[in-house]
């Protein structure tokens, strides 16, 4: 049969301490790597599927943003003002002056390229102001938890209530 185990108040107290920890831990790496890389988010998970085959739906993409431009080719993040998710797509062209340097995005996977996706009569984005990063590396496949986790309430609510399990089963030794 299965059981919950007494816990005194000092075990109890341990075991919410050690969930803190971790999750101040993974907080603490996830700024740290802000810091590194330059980017307000260095890591993202690829939503949709405009960029297919180079990245699928579920990927989860490094960003680095210390080089201060950007070539024709290279996959940036961006950002829309007034646009909570950010979107990942190639530069397809690029203007550059000394001081300034707007580019051009195009889904791999779209037919025409982002100008209707920029917010009103913007031809252009600005590298310094509206890219997040650029992309370094991926993992494939493993952002999918962070998809389920947004669009479907039950399982949100399914993991949450293993993690809270887990940690009340687990002793301390």
């Amino acid at each position: 049969m299965f059981s919950l185990p007494n816990l005194s108040p000092r075990q109890a107290l341990a075991q919410a301490l050690n969930l803190c920890l971790v999750v101040t831990t993974a907080f603490m790496f996830y700024k740290g790597l802000s810091v590194v890389t330059n980017s307000p988010s260095p890591i993202v998970v690829v939503l949709s599927g405009s960029m297919e085959p180079a990245f699928q739906r579920g990927d989860i993409l490094f960003l680095w943003n210390q080089e201060h431009r950007v070539s024709t080719g290279d996959i940036v993040v961006y950002n829309i003002k007034d646009r909570e998710i950010p979107i990942v797509h190639r530069v397809l062209r690029q203007h550059a002056s000394p001081k300034k340097q707007l580019l051009l995005t195009k889904g791999d996977n779209n037919a025409l390229d982002d100008l209707d996706l920029y917010a009103h009569k913007q031809m252009y984005l600005d590298r310094e102001a509206e890219v997040v990063g650029s992309v370094k590396g991926y993992i494939p496949i493993v952002g999918y938890i962070t998809i389920l986790l947004t669009e479907n309430q039950n399982f949100k609510y399914a993991l949450l209530g293993l993690i809270g399990l887990s940690t009340l089963l687990q002793g301390e030794n």
